[in-house]
């Protein structure tokens, strides 16, 4: 009698390119001039701190729904910094009480934050979330229609790439693409969700870098 074979174990995508990400955010915050943040400039970082740590605990644990609530909270904290952050910003600009320098700096690290947040947004929301990505053997359906997901599945297999699955890296990639190219280049998006995430990244980005950083070059 043939023996069956045991099937192979799906390894779950790494968590630790995320938490860096959300703790590089906090660390942006915490650059950013004071009067261009809600409460103190350490606020964020630390609230960071406190959301992520506990969330990869409850993913190594196996507890994914704690995992998941622990994630959003976090990620609910970094956006709505980002939103007051910038609203301070353009709003400050007609009283010309910062300078050249601390304009430059906060559109640049409000930029680079915009940039985090929305890659880690849209990680947390394609394909069910990084959870449930855990339990496909390769990605084959989302949000986003990534190279690999259109080569030949034998092509897939001969390349390697047969259990391919994206890691924050690639929506790092994707988000990247969005504020610069303001397209998503070789990753075309399929869900509304997407297509409304990416044009407020856009937006964000747009008023950075057209308007705030351009503001500041000017003075200068």
């Amino acid at each position: 009698m043939e023996r069956m074979k045991p099937q192979a174990k799906i390894e779950g995508e790494p968590r630790w390119p995320s938490a860096v990400g959300m703790i590089a955010i906090g660390g942006l915050f915490y650059a950013l001039p004071p009067a261009m943040t809600v409460g103190p400039d350490w606020l964020v970082l630390v609230l960071v701190a406190v959301l992520i740590t506990p969330a990869i605990l409850f993913h190594r644990a196996g507890m994914k729904r704690a995992n998941q609530v622990f994630g959003y909270l976090a990620q609910g904290v970094v956006t709505l910094s980002l939103a007051s952050s910038l609203v301070i910003l353009v709003l400050r600009l007609s009283s010309h009480k910062d300078t050249p320098a601390e304009l430059l700096r906060a559109a640049a690290a409000l930029w680079v934050s915009n940039m985090l947040v929305f890659a880690s947004w849209y990680w947390r929301l394609d394909a069910g979330g990084p959870n449930q990505r855990d339990l496909q053997r390769s990605h084959t359906d989302g949000a986003f229609l990534f190279p690999q997901m259109v080569l030949d599945p034998e092509l897939r297999k001969e390349m390697g790439e047969d259990q391919w699955r994206p890691g924050f890296v690639d929506y790092l990639f994707l988000a990247f693409n969005t504020s610069t190219a303001f397209s998503p280049t070789d990753v075309p998006v399929l869900s509304r969700w997407a297509k409304v995430l990416m044009m407020v990244q856009s937006s964000i980005s747009l008023t950075a870098i057209a308007i705030l950083a351009a503001r500041a070059v000017n003075i200068l």
